[in-house]
């Protein structure tokens, strides 16, 4: 089954090319896929019908306790059909329903298959997350699929309004599943229904996937969407909104029937809203023009009987519903399919124009009759057989009962409302053959053009399946009985036949037929009744307004809140944090126990950071509050040596010294103060705020330690780094290997981030301003001065500086300082895994030896101490740290898996390696790539810059 599922999916992926290669013929093609899939589960019927379960469980998500689950039952099985093989022929279909100049095909292809797996997977699904999954998947194929002409407005109005309410209803579907499965201590679906929870929980969780059925299945009140969605390619019409996605609901509800059909309102519930929508959706029907329009609200009356059906809740009632569930797929399907070829012959839907197709399309207008002949219930057809067991089933229900618990008024209520339905069911589908196929006098005068053979074969092969079907209700019978037996015996076997005897359900079915006929017959003094009580209120005018109101609130609210300014952005973020959190922070604070320091010099750094902090908010000038932020942060890293972190904190000084830096190179193209402004009294409200939140977040942390009722993880770490890890560092274990995927994923997002802060600096490829000192151009007239033989500058780049920016003595210590930095940043690379340092606090050494370089040389001297593009070291560091993340697999490993190795050096003696070192190397490439990434913006382009102004300031004061 998932292998079913993944050849459309594989399928649906290459379609876009294929068609767009080899045109829409293609789409007859690739109806093979799901004609094979078609045969596959045709072949599980002998199994299915003999009462086995095809059952298949891929692991998924382990740690969650989900799997792909799929099983197959015989509603499942019958559903798998209806997906699979009507989505076969209307593929088949559309590769003539599509012009060759048609825009979107091969989109279109690609949609509609996935969509069909989808379906499938909704169908087979033995999880209720699954189910979920694959139940929103056919929502967003659906939206794309309504919405395929993108230049019509009614287009996108319909795609959106489809994919709001379904999208709600499947919200509200994965609560009450979320309910439901954690209720049962399982989400498998066959498990629940094996043995169906009780309780409060449970019904309101059954209740919450009803909502998600019903407006899955265009029941009242969510009606409105399925009518606007004939917007979509008549197509998706036939498969979407006949035969495949509004079943979803239908199949739902018959899926959950054996189990809670006595759960408190089950009945209540879809017996009235599938009453309201049948009786609704055919007085709609009655009042259309676009024979679309009318078989969309025909649509909706049919879904409501079939909920209506499914949710009795007895075995007759059951196999009743299925046999009509698989009857609306066939006549629905083939009544859009014909709608279309109409529309092809003819260039219009509209009944009001068209006349005489019934002697020019004589083999369309049989099919079509047979369609609707089945749709109204006329025998000797598989919708007359379906409509008469539900007949059967419903006045078994009105007398006896039949274990539901239905008062006897209330059961002849539904067959009274049922027959009423199905009255207008027969008028419109009299009206639908009548306004098709009819001869009347029209406007101008019709021009039709034949269809082909193939175009029409589709809609005759679904309605010779209807007619066929109905003559074999015995073994029909037979294979769709078993779900009906999980329902208690009822006063009558259930049996799909043509003939149930004498009785009162034959004179409902004459009187039916006889009503709608005369309904028809009387259309004219129908509709003009019809047209007097019409009225423009309606839901879809409700959800339209609803929908205006919800803009209209979110341009207010967005003018209030979106005002430009950074900083009350800000300050609504923190006033929320401080107001709510911590307004339950409070509660928290009762047992907490706070203990001052561990030694007095613990105290007395926590004073300088705080002095240091304070003095940073009342600083005006940007580099006095930059260095003094960089007090803080040195004074955190002193805490962490004080507590006996040595690692934390080398990797805090490194990052500390920077991050100085890299602001003191910004400030140069920054005002030396914040403001020019005299300060306001908005300053103490800001300080009051920023006190808040810092009280509010230390309260966080004391909560957050002292709620601790377990030993922490921390004390069993040292020997489980050793014992796993192979080192003794802690924390670059943790990294490195315990927890390597998250640092993976962190050193893309790194990338990411500073390569895109960098680039909002300066736009231009790297690399491409790397420029070596013997590259630079003497100017015209000056002699080149060679250098003598076997003598080298060591800081060239210096050379190229005005004599009043060097410095002697500190180019004498860079000289002194860079290679000890560079084999400080080695040590650290491979020593960080037993002793403090690591990758990245090796490659920020380096990085602060290749910031001395920098200032001591200029730009110059930092291409001429890195001249190697940074967007290539950043690259490769994340090659070589994937790389170490692969590397095991290819030695029977998993992903990340670590190997230590010792190896005897000479002189050395043993050197203790982890494979881990290798992830460590990319963490260190990327680091640099990154530092030299950030000098070459913040330092190197800014230096260029104001040697430019200062060229120009002196070129124009040289011409003045």
């Amino acid at each position: 089954m998932l292998l079913l599922i993944a050849a459309l999916l594989a399928v649906a992926a290459l379609s876009p090319w294929l068609v767009l290669r080899s045109g829409r013929r293609m789409l007859g093609v690739l109806a093979l896929v799901p004609a094979a899939g078609t045969i596959w589960i045709a072949a599980q019927g002998p199994a299915i019908s003999a009462g086995e379960a095809l059952v298949e469980v891929h692991p998924w998500v382990p740690s969650l306790g989900m799997d792909l689950a799929f099983a197959m039952g015989t509603l499942q099985w019958v559903m798998s059909l209806v997906v699979l093989g009507v989505g076969a022929l209307v593929l088949a279909y559309c590769a003539s329903y599509f012009r060759d100049d048609d825009v979107g095909v091969p989109r279109f292809a690609g949609v509609l298959v996935a969509f069909i797996a989808s379906m499938l997977g909704l169908v087979l699904a033995d999880d209720l997350l699954l189910l979920y999954v694959f139940w929103e998947l056919t929502t967003v194929f659906s939206f794309l699929l309504i919405g395929h002409d993108p230049d019509r407005r009614a287009s996108r109005r319909a795609a959106i309004q489809a994919l709001v309410v379904t999208t709600f209803g499947g919200l509200v579907l994965l609560v009450g599943a979320i309910l439901l499965g954690e209720t049962a201590g399982t989400y498998r679906i066959s498990d629940i229904l094996a043995d169906p929870p009780a309780g409060a929980a449970v019904t309101v969780g059954v209740h919450l996937l009803l909502v998600g059925a019903i407006s899955k299945s265009a029941l009242v009140p969510f009606h409105f969407w399925l009518p606007s969605a004939m917007a979509a390619p008549t197509p998706v019409s036939a498969y979407l909104h006949a035969a495949a996605m509004v079943k979803a609901g239908v199949y739902l509800v018959a899926l959950l029937a054996p189990a809670f059909a006595g759960v408190a309102g089950w009945r209540t519930a879809l017996l009235g809203l599938g009453l309201a929508t049948m009786v609704v959706g055919g007085i709609r029907a009655l009042r259309q023009h676009d024979l679309k329009l009318l078989l969309a609200y025909g649509t909706v009356s049919q879904l409501g009987f079939l909920v209506l059906v499914l949710g009795i809740g007895t075995r007759s009632a059951m196999l009743a519903g299925l046999a009509l569930l698989l009857a609306h797929a066939l006549f629905k399907a083939t009544l859009f399919l014909v709608v279309g070829i109409v529309d092809h012959a003819t260039g219009t839907r509209d009944m009001r124009q068209l006349t005489g197709l019934g002697r020019r399309l004589p083999l369309l207008t049989v099919t079509a009759t047979l369609a609707a002949g089945s749709m109204a219930g006329l025998p000797p057809l598989l919708g007359y057989v379906a409509k008469e067991s539900v007949l059967v089933a419903l006045v078994d229900v009105a007398r006896e009962g039949d274990g539901t618990g239905i008062a006897a008024t209330t059961g002849w209520l539904l067959v009274a409302g049922v027959v009423a339905g199905s009255v207008l069911t027969a008028a419109y589908s009299a009206r639908f053959v009548w306004g098709a196929f009819g001869t009347r006098e029209v406007d101008e005068p019709l021009t039709v053009r034949s269809p082909s053979l193939p175009f029409v074969a589709v809609p005759v092969a679904l309605a010779a399946l209807s007619l066929a079907l109905g003559m074999f209700g015995g073994p029909l019978t037979r294979v769709l009985e078993r779900p009906a037996f999980a329902f208690p015996a009822g006063t009558h076997e259930p049996e799909l036949t043509l003939w149930h005897g004498v009785g009162l359900p034959l004179l409902l079915t004459v009187v039916t037929l006889a009503l709608g006929m005369a309904l028809f017959v009387a259309r004219e003094p129908v509709a003009r009744v019809q047209a007097a009580l019409a009225h423009d209120w309606s839901l879809e005018r409700a959800y339209r307004g609803g929908m205006r109101l919800l803009d209209r609130t979110a341009v207010e609210v967005t003018g209030v809140v979106q005002r430009g300014s950074a900083a009350a952005y800000l300050a609504i973020i923190l006033l929320v944090v401080v107001i709510l959190p911590g307004a339950a922070l409070v509660q928290g604070l009762d047992d907490i126990k706070v203990k001052a320091w561990d030694t007095p010099a613990q105290g007395v750094v926590g004073v300088v950071i705080v002095v240091a902090a304070l003095m940073t908010a009342r600083s005006r000038r940007r580099i006095r509050a930059v260095l003094l932020v960089g007090v803080t942060g040195y004074g955190t890293a002193v805490l962490f040596v004080l507590q006996g972190a040595p690692d934390l904190a080398l990797t805090q000084a490194l990052v500390e010294t920077l991050t100085v830096v890299v602001f003191v190179l910004a400030l140069r193209r920054l005002p030396e103060y914040f403001t020019d402004r005299p300060l306001s009294r908005q300053r103490y409200l800001r300080a009051a705020l920023g006190l808040a939140v810092a009280v509010v977040t230390a309260g966080f942390l004391l909560v957050a330690g002292a709620a601790r009722t377990r030993p922490p993880v921390s004390v069993a770490l040292p020997q489980e780094a050793l014992d796993f890890g192979g080192g003794g560092n802690i924390v670059n274990v943790v990294l490195v290997d315990t927890r390597a995927w998250d640092t993976l994923g962190e050193l893309a997002v790194l990338v990411a981030a500073a390569t895109g802060v960098a680039s909002l600096v300066y736009v231009n490829a790297r690399g491409a301003d790397i420029r070596r000192v013997h590259e630079i151009p003497y100017p015209s007239g000056v002699k080149k001065v060679a250098t003598q033989p076997g003598r080298r500058a060591w800081l060239p780049g210096s050379r190229t500086l005005p004599p009043e920016k060097r410095s002697i003595i500190f180019e004498v210590i860079v000289r002194l300082v860079f290679h000890t930095l560079v084999v400080i940043s080695i040590y650290l690379l491979l020593a960080g895994h037993n002793l403090p340092g690591g990758g990245f606090a090796a490659g920020m050494t380096t990085g602060l030896a290749l910031v001395v370089r920098y200032l001591a040389g200029g730009r110059y001297e930092l291409d001429e101490a890195a001249p190697v593009d940074a967007g290539r070291l950043i690259g490769a560091g994340l090659a070589v740290a994937a790389l170490a993340a692969l590397l095991p697999l290819a030695f029977g490993g998993v992903v990340l898996q670590s190997a230590v190795v010792d190896v005897q050096v000479p002189l050395l003696g043993e050197l203790h390696l982890v494979s881990s070192v290798l992830f460590d190397v990319g963490v260190y490439l990327v680091v640099v790539g990154l530092v030299l990434d950030l000098l070459r913006a913040l330092g190197s382009h800014i230096d260029r810059d104001i040697q430019r102004d200062l060229r120009r300031a002196q070129a124009e004061v040289h011409t003045a």
